[in-house]
């Protein structure tokens, strides 16, 4: 008996019209990175795991696909090797991207003499997580990147901001842009008294929407941190406010507050840079709600300042577009001090939220305009169908002679929008009959008059 087919857990396979959609989604995102100066670039499924190894944390790196070399692997390793993390490293040396920051930072070193800096330039690839599948989270999914290096100017985040407002008002998704800093946590670190736990911190925190705040304070406490520390954070953590009330409390905390005392200057320059931005944006009218979220981490260790998170807000799920600044990425490469900010727009759970709202426009399951039946005269049909393919319309023949209702089915479950029925009173007369298969209407047009049959057809 023939195994049934299947494919591994937290991915999917794609039909022609979920294809149609997200290239929609795709389309949409590349219009608008394209408009703000962005250029195209691709990179290796695969890197060299010394390339993506560290760069996520230690959570993150449990997360990374590892490639067995190839040959016989185990060739004279010790397999009696207890730590599969160990092993791992002794017979694979790469691995499949996690995200596409880190490649696109290798990718900048190493063709640092080919590119003109500020270096402004988009992906749109798949990553690969060793995640549990769950709902919106997936192991094998795409990202759409845009990141701008050898800038420190935070217009380059108003930018990002601009671009993550106007994507999302062609989608037609209702968004909230959330926005922190991560120096604000570095200081909030600091002024807790555990400067030396900021990982941990900005780890634990990180997880807030999904396990919630009595879960966090109970992983910092794990963590090694003291009651008093955690009291220090948790109220900022739930601090509620405008944007300027948040940031002028935090400010107040930094400059020596807190029940520790401790002026955080780290803390204090954070808060005078998201006040910079938020006038940016004040400037730029974003439509988007824009939101201080002191309680935002985004785990990955790179982020050195602007952090953001985009929610959708009618539909549940997690967020759909992230990122920040980092500061010294490049420089794990042997190019220091080279700055960069980035966003990426997960493209699978903004399909997920699409299709929950049911957003994609009509007439997206198709790929072809008019379908020209069979009757026999095929040879009076190919010459027609050449001059509207080169109008630009998407045409197909029906490659058999056989019954109508078959031909209509086929139109009917591809949602082709017409179709032309031409038998042999039609090729006598030089005529092409077009029925709209939506509204029932029906037209008959000369062979020749392509413009009239374009008309008819909304082309």
């Amino acid at each position: 008996m023939a195994q049934k087919p299947s494919i591994p857990k937290g991915t999917r396979d794609f039909g022609p019209s979920e294809m149609a959609a997200r290239n929609y989604i795709f389309d949409t995102i590349k219009a608008v990175f394209k408009t703000y100066g962005f250029s195209q670039i691709e990179t290796p499924a695969m890197e060299n795991l010394s390339t993506l190894l560290g760069k996520y944390g230690d959570e993150g790196d449990k997360l990374l696909f590892r490639i067995l070399n190839s040959g016989d692997a185990f060739a004279g390793v010790d397999l009696t090797e207890t730590d599969s993390r160990k092993l791992s490293l002794k017979v694979c040396e790469k691995g499949l991207r996690y995200d596409l920051t880190v490649p696109f930072a290798r990718y900048v070193v190493q063709h640092r003499d080919e590119i003109a800096f500020p270096f402004k330039c988009y992906q749109i690839q798949p990553v690969w997580r060793a995640d549990r599948p769950q709902k919106g989270r997936y192991r094998e999914f795409y990202q759409c990147d845009a990141d701008v290096i050898g800038s420190r100017s935070q217009l380059n985040e108003l930018e990002l901001v601009q671009i993550v407002d106007t994507v999302f008002s062609r989608l037609d998704i209702r968004v909230c842009i959330k926005i922190n800093n991560r120096k604000l946590l570095s200081g909030l670190a600091e002024i807790a008294g555990a400067p030396d736990k900021v990982v941990d911190i900005t780890v634990a925190i990180d997880k807030i929407d999904k396990i919630g705040l009595d879960a966090v304070k109970a992983e910092m406490l794990e963590k090694g941190l003291p009651e008093q520390a955690v009291a220090v954070i948790e109220p900022v953590l739930t601090l509620s406010g405008d944007n300027r009330e948040k940031l002028s409390v935090m400010k107040a905390l930094f400059e020596g507050g807190s029940a520790s005392g401790i002026v955080s200057q780290d803390g204090l320059k954070g808060v005078a840079e998201l006040e910079e931005l938020l006038g940016l944006i004040d400037c730029a009218g974003i439509a988007s709600t824009v939101d201080i979220d002191l309680s935002l981490a985004r785990g990955l260790n790179y982020y050195t300042g602007a952090i953001f998170e985009v929610k959708a807000l009618d539909f549940v799920i997690g967020s759909i577009c992230g990122g920040g600044r980092y500061d010294n990425l490049t420089g794990i490469f042997g190019l220091p001090d080279t700055s960069g900010v980035g966003i990426s727009f997960g493209a699978d759970r903004i399909y997920d939220v699409l299709l929950g709202l049911d957003k994609f426009p009509a007439g997206l399951r198709s790929s072809t305009d008019i379908l020209f039946a069979d009757m026999g005269e095929t040879a009076y049909l190919i010459p027609i169908v050449a001059r509207l393919r080169k109008k630009g319309v998407c045409c197909e023949i029906y490659p058999e002679n056989t019954k109508l209702k078959k031909q209509f089915d086929y139109a009917d479950r591809k949602a082709i929008p017409f179709i032309s029925i031409c038998g042999s009173d039609e090729a006598a007369s030089g005529q092409v009959n077009i029925k709209d298969l939506r509204s029932g209407e029906q037209r008959s047009f000369s062979k020749d008059d392509i413009e009239g049959l374009l008309a008819f057809i909304g082309k």
